[in-house]
C-alpha cells in the first residue's frame, strides 16, 4: 500500500482553531474564553464514569495543548505558518528559545532551507517539448487546381517534427544548472543542438545566467533580472553567435513597470538583427487578459490586440487577437480547457495574410507539451475556417464526453476508497473520539434543551453533516453523513449558535470526517419562538443562528404542529 503524502496527512492534522471555536484573528483573551467554556464540559475532574473520564482526558488534552500553543506568541507564530508540522520539527527547541515571533520565523525558515539542500540533489525537473507539423494544404487548395493535379484523394503530410527536453541540475539553494537538447526537421533538412546553463541567485531582487549552445551554429549568451523598485524591473539578454562572417552580436533588454494592481507596461529594445523597439500594455485580472503592443522594426512594424476571457470556475479560457502590420495580417481565436489536474487542452486558429488557415492544437501534461500545427489552407478559404473550427470542438467535446470524464470519474473513486483505506485505522479512531465526546456533552446539552424550551429559544432539531446527495430534499448518502445536533446544540448559548469560519468544521468536538477527500456541507434544522428553520452551508462557512432568512416558507407558525 502506498504510503500517505503530505497533503493527505494534512487534511487529517488538527485544526487548533477549530477545535476551540475561534477565528485565527482571536486574542488571547478570546482563546481563554473559549478554554474554559469546552473545559466545563470536558474537564475529567466533571466525569465519575471510568468510560467517559477516560475520554474526557483524551479529550481535555487536546484542548490543553490547542490553548498552549495559541496562547504562545511564538509557537502560534509557527503553526500559523507551518501547522503542527513546524511545532514537531526537530530543531524546535532553538526556536523555543528565541526572543521575538521574527525571530522564530527566522530560525525556522532556517531549518526548512537546510532540508530543502538535503532534497535538492533528488530534483530534475524535467520538461520538453515535442511539435508536429502537419501539412494538410493539399485537402483544400486542391480544389482550386487544375483537374489532373486534384485527382485522387487529398491527403496530409508531416512536413516538419521537432523535440526539445531539458533537464535541471539543482547545486546550491542558489545555483542551477539546466542541461537541454534540441532536434528538428523540415523538408528533409535536419538540425540540432546542444545547451547547457547556469543561473545563479545573486539576491533575493536578482539573478544572473550563462547559456551555451553547440551544434548546427554556436552561441554563447548571458541574461540577467533585476528588481529595481517595488514596481519595476528589468532584464537584459547579450548573445554572440558564431556564423560564416564572423562572430554576430545581439542584445536585448526589457524594462517592465506596474503602473496600478492590474496594469503593466513594457518596454523591449531589441539591438540584434533585426533590430527593433516595442511596447505593450498589460491588463490582467482573475477574469480577464488582454495586451495592447506595437512594434517598430526592420522588416516587420506591427500592431497587435489580444484578449482573453477566463473562466474560473470551469478552468477554461477563450482567446481572441488581431495583429496588423508590414508582413501582412492575421486573426487568431482559440481556447483552452483543463481536461484533469495535470492536462491542459486548446486549439487556435489562425486566419490571414500571407499564412492562409492554420490550426494549432496544444496538449501540454505535467512538464510536457505537443504541439501540433495543422496548416489548412495557403488561401483564406471559408471551408478550411469552418473544419478548423468546428472539427477540434467536436473532437474535444466527444474525447471529453466519452473518455476523459469517465476515465477522471473513475479515478476519483479509486483514489478515495484507496485514501479510505489507508485513513481506516486513524479515521476510525477520530470516529470513536467524536462519538466519545458527544456522550460528554449530553448533560449538558439537555439543560440547554430544557432552559431554552422555557424560553422558547434556540433547539436544534436536526443537523447533518458531509456528504448530502441532494440538497433540495435533503436526502443522505449512506455513510457519508454523521447527525451533529448534539454537538451543535452544546455550542448554544443565550439562544445564539455562533461557529467561526474555518477550512473544514470536523475537528469541532463531536464532529469527524465522514467522507474524507469529498466536498462536505452542513444542513441544519432549528427552531426559534416556536418557529422553524433551516440551512444548508458550506464546510467552511461561518454560522449564526438564528437569521430570519432561515425560516421554512412551509412552517403554520406557532399554533401549528410540526414533528
Amino acid at each position: 500500500m502506498a504510503a500517505p503524502s503530505e497533503e493527505d496527512e494534512d487534511s487529517l492534522a488538527l485544526d487548533y482553531y477549530s477545535l476551540l471555536n475561534v477565528n485565527k484573528e482571536a486574542t488571547s483573551q478570546e482563546i481563554n474564553n473559549a478554554f474554559r467554556k469546552l473545559s466545563r464540559l470536558f474537564h475529567p475532574d466533571k466525569h465519575i464514569d471510568p468510560a467517559k473520564k477516560k475520554y474526557a482526558e483524551s479529550m481535555f488534552g487536546k484542548l490543553k495543548k490547542a490553548h498552549e500553543v495559541l496562547t504562545d506568541t511564538h509557537r502560534r507564530a509557527v503553526y500559523d505558518t507551518y501547522g503542527e508540522k513546524g511545532l514537531e520539527m526537530e530543531g524546535m527547541e532553538v526556536v523555543s528559545r528565541t526572543k521575538t515571533p521574527a525571530e522564530i520565523m527566522a530560525e525556522y525558515e532556517r531549518f526548512q532551507r537546510e532540508q530543502e539542500e538535503r532534497r535538492l540533489q533528488q530534483r530534475t525537473n524535467p520538461k520538453g517539448t515535442v511539435s508536429v507539423g502537419v501539412d494538410a494544404t493539399n485537402v483544400f487548395d486542391s480544389y482550386d487546381m487544375d483537374m489532373e493535379y486534384s485527382a485522387g484523394v487529398p491527403s496530409a503530410e508531416i512536413s516538419s517534427m521537432s523535440i526539445y527536453q531539458s533537464v535541471e541540475c539543482p547545486l546550491t539553494v542558489k545555483d542551477t544548472a539546466v542541461i537541454a537538447g534540441t532536434l528538428s526537421t523540415q523538408n528533409g533538412t535536419g538540425t540540432g543542438a546542444f545547451m547547457a546553463s547556469w543561473r545563479r541567485l545573486t539576491s533575493d531582487k536578482g539573478w544572473a545566467e550563462v547559456e551555451g549552445i553547440i551544434g548546427n551554429s554556436m552561441a554563447v549568451s548571458m541574461k540577467g533580472f533585476r528588481q529595481l523598485t517595488k514596481r519595476c524591473y528589468g532584464t537584459s539578454v547579450l548573445a554572440l553567435q558564431a556564423t560564416p562572417r564572423g562572430i554576430r552580436p545581439a542584445l536585448a533588454t526589457t524594462l517592465a513597470c506596474q503602473l496600478d494592481k492590474n496594469v503593466q507596461g513594457r518596454v523591449v529594445w531589441n539591438a540584434g538583427f533585426p533590430s527593433s523597439m516595442s511596447t505593450a500594455i498589460v491588463y490582467d485580472t482573475q477574469k480577464h487578459h488582454a495586451v495592447f503592443s506595437i512594434q517598430f522594426g526592420v522588416p516587420n512594424t506591427f500592431l497587435s490586440l489580444s484578449y482573453m476571457r477566463k473562466f474560473q470556475e470551469s478552468e477554461a479560457k477563450l482567446r481572441g487577437a488581431v495583429k496588423v502590420g508590414t508582413l501582412g495580417a492575421v486573426v487568431e481565436y482559440g481556447f483552452e480547457k483543463k481536461v484533469s489536474q495535470f492536462s491542459v487542452l486548446g486549439a487556435t486558429v489562425a486566419v490571414g495574410v500571407p499564412v492562409g488557415v492554420t490550426v494549432r492544437v496544444r496538449m501540454h501534461r505535467g512538464q510536457q507539451t505537443f504541439v501540433f500545427p495543422i496548416h489548412l489552407s495557403e488561401q483564406i478559404l471559408p471551408s478550411a475556417i469552418f473544419y478548423g473550427t468546428v472539427i477540434p470542438m467536436l473532437t474535444f467535446f466527444t474525447v471529453k464526453k466519452l473518455i476523459v470524464d469517465p476515465f477522471i470519474q473513475e479515478q476519483k473513486k479509486r483514489e478515495l476508497e484507496k485514501k479510505r483505506e489507508e485513513y481506516a485505522e486513524k479515521l476510525a479512531e477520530k470516529k470513536r473520539e467524536a462519538q466519545a465526546a458527544v456522550e460528554l456533552m449530553r448533560e449538558t446539552v439537555e439543560r440547554s434543551v430544557e432552559s431554552e424550551e422555557r424560553r422558547s429559544g434556540l433547539i436544534i432539531s436536526k443537523a447533518f453533516y458531509g456528504k448530502l446527495a441532494s440538497v433540495e430534499e435533503r436526502d443522505l448518502a449512506d455513510s457519508h453523513c454523521i447527525d451533529v445536533v448534539v454537538p451543535l446544540q452544546a455550542f448554544v448559548k443565550e439562544s445564539k449558535l455562533i461557529l467561526e469560519e474555518y477550512s473544514t468544521k470536523s475537528d469541532l468536538p463531536g464532529f469527524y470526517d465522514p467522507c474524507i477527500g469529498e466536498d462536505k456541507k452542513l444542513y441544519i434544522r432549528y427552531r426559534f419562538r416556536k418557529r422553524y428553520h433551516q440551512v444548508t452551508l458550506n464546510d467552511n462557512e461561518s454560522i449564526r443562528l438564528p437569521q430570519e432568512k432561515h425560516l421554512m416558507q412551509d412552517d403554520p407558525g406557532p399554533s401549528g404542529a410540526m414533528s
